[in-house]
């Protein structure tokens, strides 16, 4: 069973590794995101939100869904710690 398992976290780091061959550099400017993306937000960001705050604005409003259900998360992670480590009595 452990040698199963030590292939099948081999091939998964191997296909991992193997995926990031096509990821740009780090930092590049070129890549698709800092070419299509980011421009984007930075200059239409005061016309479609009118919110002058770009992290604001990305945040709330052009990923408010999204930044919704990490929220969401976070919260349900908490309630479910204290639900675990809660004290009962027991008399």
């Amino acid at each position: 069973m452990k040698i199963i398992a030590f292939f099948a976290t081999f091939i998964t780091g191997f296909l991992l590794i193997y995926a990031t061959v096509d990821m740009p550099d780090w930092g590049d400017p070129n890549s698709p995101p800092n070419a299509h993306v980011s421009p984007r937000y930075i200059e239409k960001v005061i016309l479609e939100t009118a919110t002058p705050n770009i992290v604001t604005a990305v945040l709330a409003d052009y990923r408010g869904y999204d930044t919704f259900g990490e929220s969401v998360v976070i919260f349900t992670a908490g309630i479910i710690c204290l639900m675990l480590l809660r004290r009962t009595s027991d008399d």
